[in-house]
């Protein structure tokens, strides 16, 4: 794959944060409290290396074994991004990215979540994490319905060595204006009602939702992290299914 431009990168990166910072304003509230990830994943760790002299700190990658090598290549060279694990992971990778990720953003059950506290406590390490819902109900979208993660959720808070931090979600491709947003406000009001029936912390103050394509609606239902890679990295050359 050729090096991508680096003063494109640049140029797509302040644009991004531009667009961020107006999506913000018209929805009052402060841009500061909304945290750019730039998905580098299916890129050569080359890009993420550029992506972060250029600024960009926290990056997203999908899969733990992507990850742990992007990371492991840019740690040899005193880089440290964020890395925000953010697809799906299969219960017998976790033990891969222990203590690795900044946050871990796809938590999609409570057996998941039970692996993480596990090998978080066996490693004396406390892992951040996020609880990735469907509340769009579609059946190719990973994570808790609405009704299983209040089921669960007294059983997650009594995890040890794992913060909670808030809901990640995706919202469908939009065929009608609008369809995006609904599903954001869904996932808005499930994290406000599970903080006030627990009375969470300050710690509960999560909410991971829009892609390159629905950033600014999912800005306006309170996202504090948004999840950008085409915008940013260019087209991807997706890998061969196995």
């Amino acid at each position: 794959m050729q090096m991508y431009d680096r003063t494109q990168m640049l140029e797509n990166i302040e644009r991004v944060r531009e667009e961020i910072r107006e999506a913000a304003t018209v929805a009052g509230r402060d841009p500061s409290e909304i945290t750019l990830i730039g998905v580098s994943k299916f890129f050569p760790a080359e890009y993420a290396k550029q992506a972060y002299e250029l600024g960009l700190h926290d990056l997203g990658e999908n899969r733990p074994e992507e990850m742990h090598e992007k990371k492991g290549i840019l740690d040899a060279e005193d880089i440290h991004p964020r890395w925000h694990l953010i697809g799906t992971i299969q219960s017998r990778k976790v033990r891969l990215i222990i203590g690795e990720p900044y946050l871990i953003h796809s938590v999609d059950s409570l057996s998941l979540a039970q692996e993480i506290s596990k090998r978080s406590l066996a490693k004396g390490v406390t892992s951040s994490i996020l609880l990735e819902v469907n509340v769009s109900g579609e059946e190719s979208k990973h994570g808790f319905s609405q009704e299983d993660i209040q089921e669960a959720f007294p059983q997650l808070l009594e995890l040890p060595n794992i913060e909670m931090g808030g809901l990640m979600t995706m919202a469908p491709i939009q065929h009608q204006s609008g369809e995006a947003e609904r599903v954001f406000e869904q996932a808005r009001l499930l994290f406000e009602h599970l903080r006030d029936d627990y009375q969470l912390g300050t710690t509960w103050r999560h909410l991971s939702m829009g892609m390159s394509g629905d950033f600014k609606e999912a800005i306006r239902q309170g996202s504090t992290f948004v999840r950008v890679g085409t915008a940013i990295f260019g087209k991807r050359d997706y890998p061969d299914p196995v």
